[in-house]
């Protein structure tokens, strides 16, 4: 995650038969909260029971705001960016439920969010591009109301372009502030200005909030924020601010409820996940969490991401090795094989340090499927630089590589570098690199053709209904026949063929 753009996408939030309810606090529980707060008092200092009596005196405004309309307000969530910004939108939407408002897929809602992402450039115009046509949206529906949030709100540019050419936007706030959403939507209503709370970092962690998840049976879980590596490209540690570890009980107790409640996969999220614990008031190291995640009953799989290379202790193979629930995937980011570019990358590895990592990781964990990501086109890169990346790509033997060409980034120590490399020659060089990552990820994923491994069923296939799509262990996709009862199951499936990059397969038993 961090620097890669690898799961850059646009995500809707809408109600469908596979979401679930994210038990950090259940309905009952929060509802028994809520009538215990009398909205004639001022608010709380305290967290949570701060946004507990917002979300309570925002139910009192978007019920108003409904009878007015003869109709219940509806919101719409728009997600930009890596698997942390949708956490944080399941968090943004759980509390809009909570309020009042009933969910949409459509921007023409009452109220549309923004969740922004801004590792390049081409985000943020994605941003300015959708904005230009909500505007005209806005103009039909004077009550209609619009926020941003996010990784792109934390630019002090940004912010200051945004009031100068979208001072329609009704409500601003960045990564920090998350949980203060329903506070913010209070002040919003109560104001016909633009509101704008950006914090430059935090130290606060705020637990107990409602969320909405994607999928009942799986569920994402951050253990952890911000970054402390500044690598020269990425602009993530400077909007996502300093690392801050979660405690380790209230992990646990998320990942229980979340058990409880039907989840049997899931996903540890961190900017570097091996950084975990070190600034607890009791150090944990990310091993020692994982073993405690592991007795979890109930809880099926184990994912994380991302692992920085320089942080992967010994520690944390051996748990993989001998874990049950810990998935065999493992992506490593290696952004360059040069260690001349690494170093002016500030990666703080040298390419034979990943190599010797990558080959105990192969030797101790045999079926561990390893991704990665790769720049090219990084400021002062060659095309002997370039052949270097390919040779440990070759070595390494990748099941899959997300591979870019470098992006500018405003703000990072890379984006004044001088770049001697072309348009032309970057894109040369990158076609070479990615020829080799294809022809090495199909011989990897091809290894398992004829073998019978355990998928987690994740949806009815998107281009044929007869099929279903799951994923097994090692992250690799494989569709076969099927239906909806199939979905949150775990099954064997015998893998037929292999097509590149996912199998067909043949449901053998669940």
């Amino acid at each position: 995650m961090g620097a890669s753009s690898k799961f850059l996408f646009s995500i809707r939030f809408c109600r469908d038969k596979q979401k679930g309810r994210d038990n950090m606090i259940r309905n009952k529980e929060l509802e028994a909260i809520l009538d215990t707060i009398d909205l004639r008092n001022d608010a709380p200092a305290e967290e949570p029971m701060r946004q507990y009596y917002f979300i309570k005196k925002a139910r009192e405004i978007v019920n108003a705001e409904s009878e007015k309309l003869g109709r219940r307000l509806t919101a719409d969530g728009e997600t930009f960016g890596c698997q942390m910004n949708a956490k944080d939108s399941e968090k943004l939407i759980g509390i809009l439920e909570n309020i009042g408002f009933e969910m949409a897929d459509d921007e023409s809602a009452d109220l549309v969010f923004y969740n922004t992402c801004t590792v390049r450039d081409n985000a943020n115009q994605r941003v300015y591009g959708r904005l230009g046509l909500i505007h005209s949206m806005k103009k039909k529906n004077p009550h209609k109301k619009v926020a941003l949030c996010g990784c792109m709100m934390q630019e002090p540019s940004v912010i200051q372009k945004i009031q100068k050419s979208y001072s329609f936007v009704d409500l601003i706030f960045g990564t920090h502030n998350i949980y203060k959403f329903a506070e913010l939507i209070v002040s919003m209503y109560n104001s016909d200005k633009m509101i704008i709370d950006i914090w430059e970092d935090t130290d606060k962690i705020v637990e107990d909030l409602p969320a909405e998840r994607k999928y009942s049976f799986k569920s994402g879980v951050n253990i952890m924020y911000g970054c402390n590596n500044f690598c020269s490209y990425c602009i993530v540690p400077y909007v996502r601010g300093r690392e801050r570890s979660r405690n380790p009980k209230d992990i646990i107790r998320e990942i229980e409820k979340l058990v409880s409640d039907g989840v049997v996969e899931v996903m540890l999220l961190g900017q570097n996940v091996n950084s975990y614990g070190k600034n607890l008031e009791e150090p944990m190291s990310f091993a020692q969490l994982l073993k405690e995640v592991e007795k979890i009953e109930g809880l099926k799989r184990i994912r994380f991401m991302t692992s920085h290379p320089k942080d992967l202790s010994d520690e944390l193979i051996e748990v993989m090795k001998n874990s049950k629930k810990v998935c065999r995937h493992l992506h490593l980011p290696l952004q360059s094989g040069s260690t001349r570019i690494l170093e002016s990358m500030n990666r703080r590895y040298t390419k034979e340090q990943y190599l010797a990592l990558a080959h105990k990781i192969r030797r101790e964990i045999p079926d561990i499927s390893l991704t990665t990501d790769i720049i090219v086109g990084f400021p002062g890169e060659t095309a002997e630089d370039v052949d270097e990346t390919i040779a440990v790509v070759k070595e390494v033997q990748y099941d899959n590589a997300f591979t870019f060409i470098y992006s500018k980034r405003t703000g990072t120590p890379a984006a004044t570098m001088p770049n001697p490399a072309g348009e032309e020659e970057t894109k040369e060089n990158f076609d070479r690199l990615l020829k080799v990552v294809q022809e090495t990820a199909r011989s990897r994923v091809g290894r398992l053709t004829g073998e019978v491994h355990r998928a987690l069923v994740e949806e009815i296939n998107e281009h044929d209904a007869t099929l279903v799509s799951g994923r097994l262990s090692n992250n690799t996709i494989v569709h076969f026949p099927g239906d909806e009862s199939l979905v949150g199951k775990i099954v064997d499936v015998k893998l037929v063929e292999a097509h590149g990059f996912y199998y067909i397969g043949e449901l053998m038993s669940y």
